[in-house]
């Protein structure tokens, strides 16, 4: 059997203020009102080139063993055990890199709800910004899956269904946990990483992993 990984990740914005002023204006040349201005701001995390990598979930969906590689920052790196799955600290985001990579390359195909659109551009660009040699090409022609499923893709026709929705919308249709379900949305993270509840994004991450088994079981029984 292909080994097989599910992964999901976890980033935030840097601070606007931190931004050098050409940049700044690049960003709210469309800005035309506070609530607009806002947005942008609030939105930073969604870009590789105004974000960052805070936590990677990674499961095996064969094994049902899996981790989560989140940052700590200038925190001693070290790993917390629990049942199947192991949290890894590190304490930037390119030991955190380094860490998944390492991982990484040990499996033929990877699995994501969204992934060709947001986690593997922004994996691979953030990997490139800090000087760190990706073990998988995970830009690749979006209607070949033997390396990379991306489920959102092949659930909606590769968009071309109406009404591509959430991960969260579609676990409600499937009956599977969500990690919404316990009252936190990725809207959430840039206000946990600031709080320093590092673990509370870790845990956060791994329950969208393993949502995205669930649904992933529903397309291996009843879509292939």
């Amino acid at each position: 059997m292909t080994p097989r990984l599910i992964f999901d990740i976890e980033t935030v914005g840097v601070e606007f203020d931190s931004l050098d002023k050409k940049s700044k204006e690049f960003l709210l040349i469309n800005a035309d009102s506070e609530e607009k201005i806002n947005q942008i701001k609030e939105e930073l995390g969604f870009s590789p080139l105004t974000g960052q990598v805070v936590a990677i979930g990674i499961l095996n969906p064969d094994t049902d063993k899996g981790a989560v590689y989140y940052q700590v920052p200038n925190g001693e790196p070290k790993d917390e055990p629990n049942s199947n799955i192991t949290y890894i600290s590190a304490p930037n985001e390119k030991e955190l890199l380094k860490n998944f990579w390492d991982a990484a390359a040990h499996y033929n195909q990877f699995i994501t709800f969204a992934g060709h659109v947001f986690d593997c551009p922004y994996l691979m660009v953030r990997s490139a910004v800090n000087n760190v040699k990706p073990t998988q090409l995970l830009l690749q022609n979006r209607y070949n899956s033997v390396l990379h499923l991306d489920l959102l893709d092949r659930l909606t026709n590769f968009g071309a269904m109406r009404g591509k929705r959430s991960l969260h919308l579609w676990c409600q249709a499937f009956g599977i946990g969500s990690s919404k379900d316990k009252g936190v949305t990725g809207d959430d993270v840039a206000k946990l990483f600031k709080e320093k509840k590092y673990l509370d994004i870790a845990k956060y991450c791994y329950d969208d992993v393993k949502a995205t088994k669930e649904l992933f079981t529903y397309w291996d029984k009843y879509f292939r």
